[in-house]
């Protein structure tokens, strides 16, 4: 569904695709890749990624819910949106960390070889959570999108109901339902 919203809303609606894209792309991409090549000399920068990224996690958190109080409905989705997203990415880390835990128990305690826990934390764990990143990138890219556009998803505009102030340009559901040569 489309709005009628100013240009200041919309660029403020982008705010939280835009921390969770960062999160994703700078962080978990970019940043975990430069610091395994500094690994066997410096831990530091690998253990910065999940500090990193929980604490933008958080803030996405409790910031979506401080919007529920204090911003336009339509920046309010847009956080609402974010704010559902991170919970997903939160549990696939904790799933993640969960794997990890149990390789460590059969490793230490078990007397599992090494090669079966890495490949049991590689193949449960870590493909996982890589493919949810690129998965969560592309619906990101289209949420942040959308806001530039000034839309909403069906789901969602059910889900918190707009104002009855905030004007509808156009419907999606009305807008297939027309005859092709009125889409114009």
């Amino acid at each position: 569904m489309k709005f009628e919203i100013t240009d200041d809303l919309a660029r403020r609606a982008k705010i939280p695709h835009d921390i969770f894209l960062t999160n994703l792309i700078g962080n978990h991409i970019l940043w975990f890749v430069a610091s395994l090549g500094l690994v066997s000399s410096y831990w530091q920068p690998l253990a910065m990624v999940p500090v990193v990224s929980l604490g933008l996690l958080i803030y996405t958190l409790k910031r979506a819910s401080m919007s529920r109080q204090r911003d336009n409905w339509f920046v309010m989705v847009h956080w609402q949106i974010a704010a559902e997203r991170s919970r997903f990415f939160i549990y696939m880390l904790l799933a993640v960390l969960t794997v990890s835990l149990l390789g460590w128990i059969g490793y230490t305690f078990l007397g599992m070889k090494k090669v079966a826990v890495m490949a049991m934390i590689g193949g449960v764990g870590l493909l996982p959570i890589m493919v949810t990143v690129l998965v969560l990138i592309l619906m990101e890219s289209d949420a942040l999108h959308h806001a530039a556009l000034h839309k909403v998803s069906k789901r969602m505009a059910e889900k918190f109901p707009y104002p009855a102030d905030m004007v509808v340009l156009e419907d999606e559901e009305q807008v297939a339902a027309q005859p092709a040569e009125i889409k114009s």
